[in-house]
C-alpha cells in the first residue's frame, strides 16, 4: 500500500469520524430526537460541512495524518491538538460572526469527541502497521552504499512505518566495507563476486534496491540495476549530488522527463517576523508561571551555593555569541543533590532562558546552543544549524538528544526542523517538549525499544559486501 494511499485513507476516516462525532455531540445534549425534534438535527449541518471543509484543508496543509513523525504517539498528540483547537476556534468565531446560534455545549463536546477519535484512528493505524510487520507483509529493500547518506536512509525508513519498508541490507563495494557501521550484532557479512548479486538478492526474498552512492551513472551501477529490473527487482535512487537536509526537493515531470530541483532552506524575512512575534507572544505569557518556579529554585541555590544562576558562552545566530542563563546547577556532575537532580531532571534549570528569548537572543523552538569549542569545529554542513536563532527547545530535543548527544547526530534533526519551519510545528515541538520532560519527573522502569516494536529477522540483516569493479565480466576477477 502507498503512502499516499494511507494518507487519504487517514483523511477519509477523519471526515466520516466527524460526522460521528457531531452526531454523539447532540445526542449526549438532548439524547434521542423525537419525530417533532428531528429537524434540530438539520442546524447542526452548517457547522458539520465547515468542519469537514476546514479539516479536509488542515489535514493536507499541515500534513495531519501523523506520518511526519513516524507515527510516534507525542508526536501524534502535538499535532492533532493544536489543530483541533485551531478548528473549534474559527468555528465558534465564525458561528458568532454570521448569529448563528447553536448550542455551545455541542459544539464543546464535538471538540472533545473529535480530538479522540482523530488520535483513536492514528493508534489503529499503528496497529494495523505493527500486525502487518509481524506477518512479514513489507517490502524488503537494500541500499547500495556505505556512506552517512545510505546509513540515513536506513535510519529514516525505520522511523516511517507507513512505508511498509524493511532495509535488510547494504551492499558496497569491498574497499567501502570498512566505512559501514553495524548497528546490531544480528548482521553478518557476506563477500561474492558482482555476477552472483542478482541470485543472492532473490534467495533473500529483496523487493528493492536503493542507489545511495555518489556515481549512480557509473556503468558498473548501471548494470547493477538493469539487472535488478530485468529480476523483477524494483530500482530507487537518491539523486546525486545530494547533502542532507540541505534543500528541499520537488520534482516536476517534463512529458516523462524528470527535473528535480531543490530549494534552499534559508529563513527568509516573513520567517524571521512570525517566528520573533510567537517568542514574544508565548514568552509573555508563559513568564509569570515560570517565575513561580524560577524563585524557589533559585532561593534554594542561594542558600545551599552561594549564586542563584549561571551564565554561559554560547555561539548564536551566524556565530555571533552571546551568554545563555540558566539555573546554577551544574551539568553532568557525577553526584548532585536531590533537589538539583530534580531541577534538572524536570529541565527547570533551562527556565531563565526565556530571558535570552525576550531579549532576541534565542527562540523558543530552534537548534540547540553549543560552545564555541564545538563551533570551532564544524564543518559548513554543521553551520546551516547557525542560520537561525538558537532555541529552548527543538527537534532533535524531542527526539531525545541532550547536550551530551554529538553535533552531527543533533544537526540531522535541526535541518530537518529548518526545512518545515512553521508556527504550527513550534507549537506541536513545545507541546511535544512537555510530552518528554513528563516521563522524566514519572519514570517508568522499561525495557528499550524500537518506534515499533515488531519482530526483527536477524539473519535477512546482512550487510552485502561486493567488489563492484567486475560487474561487466562473466567471471571473477581471480580467473
Amino acid at each position: 500500500m502507498k503512502t499516499h494511499t494511507l494518507r487519504h485513507l487517514v483523511l477519509a476516516a477523519d471526515l466520516v469520524w466527524a460526522a460521528v462525532a457531531m452526531s454523539l455531540a447532540y445526542l449526549l445534549r438532548y439524547g434521542w430526537p423525537q419525530s417533532a425534534e428531528r429537524s434540530a438535527i438539520l442546524a447542526f449541518g452548517p457547522p458539520l460541512l465547515a468542519s469537514l471543509f476546514l479539516w479536509s484543508i488542515l489535514s493536507s496543509w499541515l500534513r495531519l495524518d501523523g506520518f511526519r513523525g513516524g507515527l510516534r504517539v507525542p508526536a501524534v498528540l502535538s499535532q492533532l491538538l493544536p489543530a483541533v483547537l485551531g478548528l473549534m476556534a474559527i468555528l465558534f468565531a465564525g458561528a458568532y460572526a454570521a448569529r448563528f446560534y447553536e448550542s455551545r455545549l455541542v459544539l464543546g463536546c464535538f471538540g472533545v469527541i473529535l480530538f479522540l477519535g482523530f488520535v483513536a484512528i492514528r493508534l489503529l493505524l499503528r496497529a494495523f502497521l505493527v500486525s502487518r510487520y509481524r506477518m512479514g507483509a513489507v517490502r524488503k529493500a537494500v541500499i547500495v552504499g556505505s556512506g552517512t547518506l545510505a546509513q540515513e536512509m536506513a535510519a529514516t525508513i525505520d522511523r516511517h512505518p507507513e512505508l511498509l519498508c524493511q532495509v535488510v541490507g547494504f551492499l558496497c563495494p569491498a574497499e567501502s566495507a570498512s566505512e559501514l557501521s553495524l548497528p546490531e550484532p544480528g548482521f553478518e557479512l557476506v563477500s561474492l563476486q558482482t555476477i552472483g548479486i542478482v541470485d543472492l538478492l532473490q534467495s533473500r526474498r529483496v523487493d528493492e534496491i536503493i542507489l545511495a552512492v555518489p556515481k549512480t551513472g557509473h556503468p558498473e551501477i548501471l548494470e547493477l540495476a538493469a539487472s535488478c529490473r530485468r529480476a523483477g527487482l524494483a530500482v530507487s535512487l537518491i539523486p546525486q549530488p545530494y547533502e542532507l537536509y540541505l534543500s528541499r526537493p520537488e520534482l516536476t515531470d517534463l512529458d516523462g522527463l524528470p527535473l528535480l530541483q531543490w530549494e534552499g532552506a534559508a529563513a527568509s524575512q516573513a520567517d524571521l517576523f512570525w517566528k520573533r512575534t510567537v517568542d514574544l507572544a508565548l514568552s509573555i505569557c508563559v513568564l509569570p508561571l515560570a517565575l513561580v518556579a524560577i524563585a524557589p529554585a533559585a532561593a534554594i541555590l542561594k542558600l545551599r551555593k552561594g549564586r542563584s544562576f549561571r551564565r554561559e558562552l554560547r555561539c548564536g545566530q551566524h556565530g555571533k555569541t552571546f551568554w545563555m542563563y540558566r539555573l546554577n546547577s551544574e551539568r553532568c556532575a557525577s553526584e548532585l543533590p536531590t533537589y538539583e537532580f530534580l531541577l534538572q531532571r524536570s529541565s527547570l534549570t533551562e527556565l531563565p532562558q526565556l530571558f535570552n528569548v525576550l531579549r532576541g537572543e534565542m527562540s523558543l523552538v530552534g537548534p540547540r546552543p553549543e560552545g564555541l569549542e564545538r563551533t570551532r569545529h564544524y564543518s559548513d554542513w554543521h553551520k546551516q544549524r547557525l542560520t537561525v536563532k538558537p532555541g529552548m527547545t527543538g527537534l532533535a530535543q524531542v527526539h531525545g538528544l541532550r547536550d551530551q548527544h554529538s553535533s552531527e547526530d543533533k544537526t540531522r534533526y535541526d535541518l530537518q526542523y529548518l526545512l518545515h519551519m512553521s508556527p504550527f510545528q513550534d507549537i506541536s515541538l513545545l507541546l511535544q517538549t512537555a510530552w518528554t520532560i513528563a516521563p522524566r519527573l514519572f519514570p517508568v522502569p522499561r525495557s528499550r525499544a524500537p518506534v515499533l516494536q515488531v519482530p526483527v529477522e536477524t539473519h535477512m540483516k546482512t550487510v552485502f559486501e561486493e567488489g563492484l569493479s567486475s560487474a561487466h565480466s562473466s567471471h571473477s576477477s581471480s580467473d
